[in-house]
């Protein structure tokens, strides 16, 4: 397996299971990805070290999943140059909220792009990731654009199904 492109950070292990749509499909499009967890407020000198370092260690994107206050692709932006993705986890006591005002609200001059929260946004991150990468990487490019051409093959096949259903 080549060199990891993407590193997906989560603030917490319990945000592993809303993490597993981006590892299948980053896997589905053949990029290598590490995963780790590291917290902005309880590991801030790790953060800080992973992002410093991430460029020179083979990172092209960076996604940060974290919840409630979600400084952690904030953390990490400003340690680095390189895309930050920020994926807001919903938790309690604002189903998520707080995490999406928190990592949308980055001050000028330190970017983090962010996704809707939870498993449909680490699903968006990973096909923001796909995007970028893409950028530079024509094979990547053509899958990307046959991926889109199926979720439009599929979603005109449920169309039609439902019209014979409504047929009946």
């Amino acid at each position: 397996m080549s060199h990891p492109l993407v590193a997906i950070v989560m603030g917490s292990k319990s945000d592993l299971p809303a993490l597993k749509g981006a590892f299948e499909l980053l896997q589905q499009f053949d990029l290598p990805f590490a995963a780790r967890v590291i917290s902005a407020h309880r590991t801030p000198e790790i953060a800080a070290e992973f992002a410093g370092n991430a460029e020179k260690n083979g990172f092209k994107v960076i996604i940060c999943a974290a919840g409630m206050a979600a400084h952690l692709g904030g953390v990490m932006a400003a340690h680095t140059t390189l895309p930050v993705i920020g994926l807001p986890m919903a938790g309690e006591p604002f189903n998520g909220l707080d995490a999406l005002l928190a990592t949308v609200q980055m001050p000028p001059g330190i970017p983090v792009a962010t996704v809707t929260a939870g498993k449909a946004g680490a699903k968006n991150a990973a096909l923001f990731a796909v995007a970028i990468l893409a950028l530079q990487d024509k094979n990547l490019a053509e899958k990307l654009k046959a991926f889109r051409a199926d979720q439009t093959a599929a979603v005109i096949a449920a169309d039609m199904e439902l019209q014979l259903e409504l047929q009946k």
